[in-house]
């Protein structure tokens, strides 16, 4: 299966991305497909076997639009589609206004001359079939395909009051022997077309600010490397660089490809991807990523990871999945919006026949132009940017902070979190443990340790590293054991010449009926008082040394708890140490539940137990040794520094060790969704109330009438406002 998201031109409301999403879901092979209006794009999930992109495409412009397919610079195109689109449209708004203020002057000063209609009639046709051409031909390639969006409402609004006007111009003498004073209409045709363009104009900005954080993380991908060839370097675009191929790096330039330095040394700025301020010391074997920007010395590295496969380009393409996702509650709009035109229509056929059935022909100018107001009045657009609009900038938002969010799912249940679960180890503490003091039942021999070194050389555990670092400080020399089983959450174990070295918690030791009293005893007990953890080494039922290893609490740890409890959020601490070290750890952290020696299928059933007790819970891990209980959690959250991260585990990727960012990611959360809800809560409204006082409900009590040309304003400042007030998480702080 593939994956993909392809930018959509073309669409002009929130129907029209319905339209779109519709008929890519009723082609044969596709299994998922979303459009976001806000950031015009296709979120797609396909078979390739069964359709490839090129029938998508044909396909979506079949029905009036078009679909972006490159494969390299799909971006670029959508953006200089984009700028193409943005000229064209502040043209005809200029254009639009420059004989709409001409227009109004005649429609008010000169309206009871006999000329004043040829006049408004030549002002109003560059109006409609130049600045509104697109809203009439799009609206034709709709009704041919029986289908109908806000081109539709403009089309028929601002057609029905010009061809009224035209025949009242043409023949006016058809009601003046009915003693019926014959009216034009032309200003409200023309201001229609001025105020929704103006909307889309202003819309248009907006929503390219909502996408600002996507296009700034895409900025950090230089366009060219120098490639060393055997004639020497050679300026090329980035994608044609292959994996292996040796790139040169100069002071001040940004890195293009993850890969490892060969030859050169420097210090390389990596602040945009780990969130970590200090520039990184770089040497030969050392790994550097794309987008980071080299400081001081110049280098050559061998390149990994290229194009779509770097860590930049899977953040870019997380955010951008993550961005075009649909959180549940956008479900509500998306069915109103689906029948929000036909619905529309009907109520502005029945406005038009009831006023004209209690007022007849002496009211029909009032049944005209309060059916045209319920047209233009009505607009679908700010139930449809809603709810991508606060996503598109909340999301963006935490990438900013290095919060990467990996659905619109995960970031509204992140709102209702109020139980945290955390693991100890490189999420509460630093995760770079060392070992501090140690205890040999005897002098070991060479072999001994070197067991002990291969051992937990292959072993995946945080402490392992600490050991694997002090023993080959100590200058100790792996020895290759026979067999190697790594027990998960207990410990390891090796065997050489039928023996069995084992190394790990004081429980994997205790199950080895090892002596675990007298002076191990006493220091173990010592080390864990201390806030340390013990390791336990031996062979068969023989304890052969205990090592107390140290992993410090992060500055920021107690702040961070601190911060989520004034929440009101339950913190609780999980590890598979020893109580006395887990109690150490929890009361620098100022946490009071927790549960220590816990095996992963511990961890678990812990979250099952919250869940059961009504709780919403989130876990905290490292997205690998947690995962059963980052599966189970309602919420799961990995800590990370950039290339660590468990993108495909967690829904949440914290991407610096910073545990303060888990209380800024909730508050995001809590913010885009309030954000959402006033959204709908005010575009719903806004049609509600809208709609009926164009229909005239005003009209028999205070005898007002809701001009079309005041309607169309309303229209545009409703979908311009939905995006506006989106736009303030933008700036707010978190």
């Amino acid at each position: 299966m593939n994956t993909c998201t392809l930018p959509v031109l073309e669409m002009s409301c929130a129907v029209c991305a319905a339209n779109v999403e519709n008929k890519v879901k009723s082609l044969p092979g596709v299994i998922r497909a979303s459009v976001n209006f806000a950031a015009n794009t296709l979120q797609l999930e396909y078979d390739p076997e069964k359709i490839g992109l090129e029938q998508v495409r044909d396909a979506i412009r079949s029905i009036g639009y078009d679909l972006i397919i490159a494969p390299d610079n799909k971006e670029e195109l959508q953006e200089e589609a984009g700028k193409v689109r943005y000229k064209s449209l502040r043209r005809k708004v200029i254009w639009a206004w420059a004989l709409c203020i001409p227009l109004m002057a005649v429609s008010m000063i000169f309206m009871h001359e006999k000329w004043s209609p040829w006049i408004m009639l030549a002002l109003t046709v560059p109006i409609l079939f130049y600045s509104g051409g697109g809203f009439y031909v799009h609206a034709w390639k709709q009704a041919l395909r029986r289908t109908a969006n806000m081109d539709t409402l403009v089309t028929l609004s601002t057609s029905i009051a010009f061809l009224f006007s035209l025949f009242n111009t043409l023949f006016p003498s058809f009601w003046t022997s009915r003693g019926i004073e014959p009216h034009v209409y032309y200003e409200a045709a023309g201001m229609i077309i001025a105020f929704v363009l103006l909307g889309k104009l202003l819309e248009e900005r907006a929503k390219n600010s909502t996408t600002s954080a996507i296009k700034s993380l895409m900025g950090l991908q230089p366009k060219t490397a120098r490639r060393i060839t055997a004639e020497g370097e050679e300026e090329i675009s980035i994608s044609l660089l292959q994996v292996s191929d040796q790139v040169s790096v100069r002071p001040g330039e940004k890195i293009p490809v993850d890969g490892t330095i060969i030859s050169g040394e420097s210090y390389v700025d990596e602040s945009m991807i780990t969130g970590e301020p200090i520039p990184v010391e770089k040497q030969p074997s050392d790994r550097v990523l794309a987008g980071t920007i080299n400081q001081r010395g110049a280098f050559v590295l061998r390149a990994d990871k290229v194009g779509a496969e770097t860590v930049l380009a899977q953040i870019v393409k997380m955010v951008q999945q993550a961005q075009g996702s649909k959180a549940p509650v956008q479900k509500i709009a998306d069915k109103i919006s689906s029948v929000f035109v036909p619905a529309v229509m009907g109520i502005s056929l029945l406005t038009f026949i009831l006023w004209w059935a209690i007022g007849g022909n002496s009211d029909f100018s009032y049944a005209l132009l309060s059916a045209v107001s319920v047209l233009v009045i009505a607009c679908p657009c700010a139930l449809g940017l809603a709810t991508p609009t606060a996503l598109t900038v909340g999301i963006g938002k935490g990438a900013e902070n290095h919060i990467l969010i990996k659905d619109a799912y995960a970031l509204e249940k992140l709102c209702n979190v109020n139980s945290v679960v955390l693991d100890k180890t490189g999420t509460l503490t630093e995760g770079r443990p060392s070992v501090k003091d140690s205890y040999w039942d005897t002098e070991p021999s060479p072999r001994v340790k070197g067991l002990l070194l291969a051992a937990e050389m292959k072993s995946e555990h945080p402490l392992a590293f600490a050991l694997t670092e002090y023993l080959t400080r100590e200058g100790v020399t792996p020895v290759e054991p026979d067999t190697f089983n790594s027990i998960t959450g207990k410990g390891v174990e090796v065997t050489w010449e039928n023996k069995i070295y084992w190394a790990g918690s004081y429980k994997f030791a205790a199950a080895r009926q090892s002596d675990l009293e007298g002076e191990v005893s006493r220091l173990s007990r010592q080390w864990q008082e201390e806030g340390k953890s013990v390791v336990y080494y031996g062979c068969d039922d023989r304890l052969l040394a205990a090592f107390a290893i140290t992993d410090p609490i992060k500055p920021t740890s107690a702040q961070a708890i601190r911060q989520l409890q004034k929440k009101g959020i339950e913190i609780h601490m999980l590890t598979g140490d020893g109580y006395r070290t887990a109690l150490s750890v929890a009361k620098e952290a100022g946490i009071t539940r927790i549960k220590a020696e816990v095996l992963p299928a511990d961890k678990e059933e812990y979250i099952l137990q919250l869940q059961r007790n009504g709780k919403t819970t989130a876990m905290v891990g490292d997205g690998i040794n947690d995962s059963q209980a980052l599966a189970r959690a309602d919420v799961s959250i990995a800590m990370g520094k950039g290339t660590d991260i468990a993108m495909d585990v967690a829904m949440v990727t914290l991407m610096t060790s910073d545990l303060l960012l888990l209380p800024r990611a909730i508050r995001l959360s809590r913010k885009t969704v309030r954000l959402i809800r006033e959204n709908l809560f005010w575009a719903f409204i806004y049609n509600i109330i809208g709609i009926p006082i164009a229909a005239g409900a005003l009209f028999p009590a205070y005898g007002l009438l809701l001009n079309p040309m005041w309607a169309s304003a309303a229209m545009a400042f409703s979908s311009v406002s939905v995006v506006m007030n989106s736009l303030r998480l933008k700036w707010s702080r978190i």
